[in-house]
């Protein structure tokens, strides 16, 4: 019998190593999974890199994983945003490496590592900074950039609703990034607010097939029918 149901926290994150490149869900604070940040938190792992939309909100979450040492490197797109005090102070000592990677090209970098595509050429980001060091090509004469696929040993996603094999529905602007890390992740974990018996969830919003999830813990919030 498939069940990808896990009972505990220490259950759900079992198993990340120092040095892992974490991939983490959300649009800013919607979507997070913040509960699996305290989790992580409480795990130990270190040394991480941490793949992102932004770079923490106020001491919680992500910047609080930062402010304990235990990110060696962020990739994002907004490093800078409201709130994010944790940090720029970091980053500003010289304690923390940052890679920026354009919003669009973050998904599909990550949506290719998921459909197996190992690089793609895109025209964001071509005769800028982001470009130094990386192969370019005129094609159709507009140059274009090199990006590699970006994989994660880890997956930490929020969904609305699952089922014990893992199939996702997401909520609204929840969806945001955390279908196409699910895809990424080695090790896919995902934070569910509500449980659904298995055949129960239309397979027209089912967003997230079972294959690519690994571990599903419960974390109930909210009213499924609101």
């Amino acid at each position: 019998m498939i069940d990808k149901r896990v009972q505990s926290m220490a259950e759900a994150l079992a198993g990340i190593q120092d040095g892992a490149t974490v991939l983490i869900g959300g649009f800013g604070s919607v979507g997070q999974p913040n509960a699996l940040l305290d989790g992580l938190i409480e795990q130990g792992a270190k040394d991480l890199v941490c793949v992102a939309n932004n770079a923490g909100t106020g001491h919680v979450g992500l910047a609080r994983l930062m402010e304990l040492g235990r990110v060696r490197k962020m990739v994002c797109s907004f490093p800078r945003s409201a709130g994010s005090v944790v940090f720029e102070a970091l980053y500003s000592a010289g304690r923390i490496e940052l890679e920026i990677v354009p919003q669009g090209t973050l998904a599909e970098r990550m949506r290719a590592a998921g459909a197996g595509i190992p690089a793609f050429f895109t025209a964001t980001a071509a005769g800028t900074q982001l470009a130094r060091g990386k192969e370019t090509r005129m094609i159709d004469g507009r140059e274009y950039v090199l990006e590699d696929a970006l994989h994660g040993d880890v997956a930490l996603v929020e969904a609305w609703q699952a089922d014990r094999w893992g199939n996702l529905v997401f909520r609204s602007s929840g969806r945001n990034f955390n279908p196409v890390m699910a895809t990424a992740g080695r090790l896919t974990v995902v934070q569910s607010q509500h449980m659904a018996e298995l055949g129960t969830l239309d397979p027209e919003a089912i967003v997230t097939p079972g294959i690519f999830v690994d571990r599903v813990l419960h974390v109930p919030y909210g009213d499924p029918a609101s």
